[in-house]
């Protein structure tokens, strides 16, 4: 069975490198919005622990993470939580819409452009 067309040696390597940068450039995407969001950035690198991030900087309690398992249940709260997110750096529904099927232009520009986290699902932090 050495022809099976599904093992990783099949893979070239510019393919690797691809999918590593791809992989690097989105932990870093992750990192810049951490951070514009108060959290540490490292957080982004550190699964579980990211998303438990994320759930505070959309206001969401950490139990939530439990909701993730729950199959349908999970894409319903995903949804949820990416309108939040986008809420929480002022954001409205078409961000969120980029961030669910255009992933990969939306999250660079909530990271690199001059969004400013405004708190919880956008309510202004006390101090600020």
């Amino acid at each position: 069975m050495d022809n099976e067309m599904c093992n990783f040696e099949s893979i070239g390597l510019g393919t690797w490198l691809f999918i590593i940068f791809i992989i690097a450039f989105y932990l870093y995407v992750y990192w810049r919005i951490f951070e514009k969001a108060g959290k540490p950035g490292w957080a982004a690198l550190i699964p579980i622990y990211n998303t438990l991030m994320l759930l505070d900087i959309v206001g969401k309690p950490w139990w939530w993470i439990l909701l993730f398992l729950i199959p349908v249940v999970n894409i319903v709260f995903a949804v949820w939580m990416t309108n939040l997110l986008s809420l929480s750096f002022g954001k409205g529904v078409g961000t969120t819409l980029g961030l669910l099927f255009l992933s990969f232009i939306f999250y660079p520009i909530l990271a690199f452009s001059n969004a400013e986290y405004k708190g919880p699902a956008g309510i202004q932090t006390e101090g600020s």
